[in-house]
């Protein structure tokens, strides 16, 4: 380990690490701009200036590599100097935009410019203008900003995958844009909005709508996926304005996809906040009184064998805890988390986790997917794996042929291959035998078939013959819900899973279902049942409800989830939900009254107590626990026959998503990028 001196004093550092690290080590100061510690080092901006000693000329700290014995000195005369003169030339055709841009208050430029800059610009000609670029309905560009400090060209080439954006010419006429005029294909695009230091890309959505210190910021946990990123809500009144990433090194590191970035205006649209109830055919608006009476004159007499419950997608381990204890008052014990149908087992809770962690996805060195696009369903994790492949991960592929954006090798789209790899007779079984640390990671899509069980079996024989070994687990399974992780440590499971359910409502067996937030099944099996939909927007729950209850965001409340590799996180209350919508649990203590059998909380705090004892890996928050592995799955015959996606588009997979203008238009613009692709938009 190299010791070099800064500034006077001396310093012990890692070695490999750059003379820029060594400083921020050593606490002192050095302003960048292309500069970025989850990037590619560029040396674009020289903003990084200090003096070695035996130098020549001043040196780029972000490039130099730390050395035994080197003096370096921050503040001296000439690194003022160059400084000033760096960002002299940066402002030489920068704009006087301040007022009326959207970085203002949070510009790495304007601070730096006050805190290392001249007090005054000597240029005197014109400045350039340079024609903004069109990339897509997310990230709004005024390119006569850009300094060319390629952060978003590193970003969408290392980080992200894909290849849209570059330079253009050379020297004063060099340009920032996609190739050939399209849009930013990713679904991490947003990021750069949070790299770029001087206002050139800015959040299209948020323009003009409000400024920094107007806004309040709420630390919480996204939902939108079961990875659980970690976020920012920013919000001004009553109404989020913007949500930004938060620094969690072992879940998102400090990106998020752009549904959890831009979905936030689906929190104002098409929301619920009143209660309905259905009278003479049509859904009227009603107190909170009279909807819980209109529940009691219709569960009155009813059996609990007849009244059923499904779970969404996006309730939180409070409400569900609740909801489980008001169907139980009531004698039902069948209520389904699982909305999709997936065959999840949840006698073993290492069977639906991901054991090894997000972050594990680094010390893994060989993985197999099953039936998941971790691309949609899971963008922070598929950027995860990217980082890995550039490392040395070797991927397959059981499944659909996707663009992961990293070199996978693809067995084909036949669940029969897990077969093959049991009996040992196949190349994925050579490679998974091969790696020291071998991982396996199956999706929904492989479980949701009719021999849905018989897979998980199946892929759970192939991690206990190959991937469970001398303390690493790498058997992990990837969810889509927020909620489903929760649900299952719950026991939110039935026999025959939502499908039975809808049936039996169908077939008149069942005479009520309560739905906590289910908007991704088909209510037209509802029709003839008597059904209660609580949620927070009018979305398909609602479409045959007999009784509407307004509910509060994830935004608009406190709430616990459990992601997909176990980690338990909660959510803050940002804002108040809106009209008469209340949070979900007490909306179910409070109908629990009514129906005369009171659920024993009346505080968050004591329903949390409740939480940890029907739940106890619900204590310990952040951290991801360390599961026995058992065995899951039920034995039985693994068709051949290919494996379905689980989501068919990734913008529009919840209530709150398919409510924002943003992401539809997200939608079509890609609609418009397969067209000019295949020559058939009209």
């Amino acid at each position: 380990m190299p010791t070099l001196t800064i500034d006077g004093k001396e310093i012990e550092v890692e070695n490999g690490i750059t003379v820029l690290q060594a400083c921020e080590e050593a606490g002192v100061e050095v302003p960048r701009f292309c500069y970025h510690e989850r990037l590619s080092i560029a040396g674009n901006c020289r903003m990084c200036l200090v003096d070695m000693e035996k130098a020549p000329k001043p040196i780029a700290s972000c490039a130099m590599p730390v050395g035994e014995g080197m003096v370096i000195h921050t503040n001296t005369e000439r690194v003022k100097k160059a400084r000033e003169g760096v960002m002299e030339f940066l402002l030489i055709n920068h704009p006087l935009d301040c007022p009326i841009c959207d970085q203002g208050g949070e510009c790495d430029l304007q601070d730096q410019a006050v805190a290392f800059g001249r007090s005054g610009n000597r240029y005197e000609e014109s400045k350039r203008a340079v024609e903004d670029k069109n990339m897509g309905p997310l990230i709004s560009t005024t390119m006569t900003r850009c300094i060319h400090c390629m952060r978003c060209v590193r970003f969408s080439t290392e980080v992200a995958g894909v290849t849209d954006m570059g330079s253009l010419w050379r020297g004063e006429h060099t340009e920032v844009t996609t190739y050939l005029g399209k849009i930013l294909d990713s679904e991490m695009s947003g990021n750069v909005i949070d790299l770029c230091p001087v206002g050139a890309l800015t959040n299209k959505p948020y323009a003009f709508t409000a400024r920094s210190w107007e806004l309040k910021g709420t630390e919480s946990i996204d939902v939108m996926d079961a990875v659980g990123s970690n976020i920012r809500v920013d919000a001004r009144g009553a109404a989020v304005m913007r949500v930004l990433p938060r620094l969690h090194e072992d879940v998102n590191e400090e990106w998020i996809s752009d549904k959890t970035r831009f979905a936030c205006d689906g929190l104002k649209k098409r929301r619920l906040d009143r209660p309905y109830v259905r009278r003479r055919g049509k859904l009227e608006e009603a107190s909170w009184s009279d909807a819980f009476a209109a529940i009691k004159k219709k569960l009155k007499g009813m059996k609990g064998a007849e009244i059923a419950g499904v779970v969404g997608d996006l309730a939180d381990m409070e409400s569900m805890l609740a909801f489980k204890d008001l169907l139980g008052k009531l004698g039902s014990k069948r209520i389904e988390g699982r909305q999709d149908g997936a065959a999840i087992d949840n006698a073993v809770r290492a069977g639906y986790l991901l054991n090894a962690g997000i972050s594990g996805i680094e010390d893994a060195d060989y993985l197999l997917l099953v039936g998941t696009n971790p691309r949609v369903e899971a963008p922070i994790i598929n950027t995860r794996i990217r980082k890995a492949v550039l490392s040395g991960l070797k991927v397959g592929n059981v499944g659909n042929a996707e663009d992961l954006t990293y070199a996978v090798e693809e067995f084909g789209d036949d669940k029969a291959i897990l077969n093959a790899i049991i009996s040992g007779k196949h190349a994925a079984a050579d490679a998974l035998k091969k790696a020291e640390r071998p991982m396996i990671i199956v999706g929904q899509g492989a479980l949701t078939g009719e021999d849905g069980a018989a897979v998980l079996k199946a892929v759970r024989d192939i991690a206990d013959t190959y991937c469970v070994k001398d303390g690493w687990n790498g058997y992990g399974m990837l969810h889509t819900a927020a909620s489903r992780v929760g649900a299952m440590d719950l026991g939110l499971v039935t026999k025959g899973g939502v499908d039975s359910i809808l049936d039996d409502a169908s077939a008149d067996k069942l005479k009520a279902v309560f739905l906590l937030g289910s908007d991704e099944i088909d209510t037209a099996s509802l029709k003839k049942t008597f059904t209660v939909y609580i949620g927070t927007h009018g979305d398909e729950g609602v479409q045959n409800a007999d009784v509407i209850l307004p509910a509060a965001a994830y935004t608009e409340k406190s709430g616990t989830y459990i992601n997909t590799e176990g980690r338990v996180q909660r959510t803050e209350k940002a804002v108040f939900a809106p009209g008469d919508a209340r949070e979900d649990w007490t909306i179910l203590r409070a109908l629990s009254d009514v129906l005369g059998d009171t659920l024993p909380y009346d505080t968050l705090a004591q329903l949390r107590d409740a939480l940890a004892k029907a739940v106890p890996a619900a204590k310990t928050l952040d951290t991801v626990p360390t599961e026995a592995w058992g065995d899951f799955g039920t034995a039985g015959d693994v068709a051949s026959g290919g494996i379905a996606p689980t989501i068919e588009n990734f913008y529009l997979t919840n209530p709150i998503a398919r409510a924002s203008e943003t992401m539809s238009q997200c939608v079509d613009a890609r609609e418009d990028i397969a067209g000019e692709a295949t020559g058939t938009h009209g």
